[in-house]
């Protein structure tokens, strides 16, 4: 399994408790993918550029796809853009394709036209990744905590060695963050707008 993967498992058992914002999901499995591909060797960072290595198969799905999506012309892409071209809708694409690979079910019924809310099944996958979550590993509980999910908080990320880990960190906690301000200002502008129209 991969870090993204694990995330995405991780996120749908926290999402029982409490919502997780799909944006701020999607551009976390963005920056999970990169140490994914890093570890596959698929990838190195030079600062924050992104520099493609030889592609090889990683025999999972969406990391061959985001291995193939990765830029490969000078001066490369930054870690922040490769976050916010990857991870448009991928909290979607990872929970289709937990599904695809019967990782999760729907369950059937008037509940599923309803909701349509996803549910873990118990697997070999779903076990490693909440032992995984459990042993408390570094990486997945800083991204995890971007996402809003646990109750650590992000910024322990800066005991993480290495400065990959650093860089990526950094710039899943920026582009979240952003994020939420485009949040914040849409709600704004939307209130203000009401205002408008019942004649405040």
């Amino acid at each position: 399994m991969t870090t993204a993967r694990d995330l995405a498992i991780v996120a749908l058992n926290a999402a029982t408790d409490k919502p997780v914002e799909q944006g701020d999901l999607s551009l976390v499995l963005a920056g999970a993918e990169v140490f994914d591909l890093i570890e596959a060797q698929a990838l190195v960072l030079d600062g924050d550029r992104i520099l493609p290595n030889a592609q090889a198969p990683t025999g999972d799905r969406l990391l061959d796809e985001a291995a193939s999506a990765l830029v490969r012309q000078e001066p490369y892409e930054s870690v922040e853009d490769w976050l916010w071209r990857r991870g448009r809708g991928l909290s979607s694409a990872y929970v289709d394709d937990l599904e695809r690979i019967s990782l999760t079910t729907r369950p059937r019924g008037r509940i599923r036209l309803r909701t349509g809310r996803t549910e873990l099944v118990d697997s070999t996958a779903r076990r490693e990744a909440e032992e995984r979550w459990a042993a408390g590993e570094p990486v997945l509980t800083a991204l995890a905590a971007a996402a809003g999910i646990g109750d650590e908080s992000a910024d322990g990320a800066e005991d993480i060695p290495g400065d990959a880990v650093t860089t990526v960190l950094a710039a899943v906690g920026d582009a979240v963050m952003e994020l939420e301000a485009v949040r914040r200002r849409k709600a704004i502008e939307d209130a203000a707008f009401d205002n408008v129209w019942r004649g405040y």
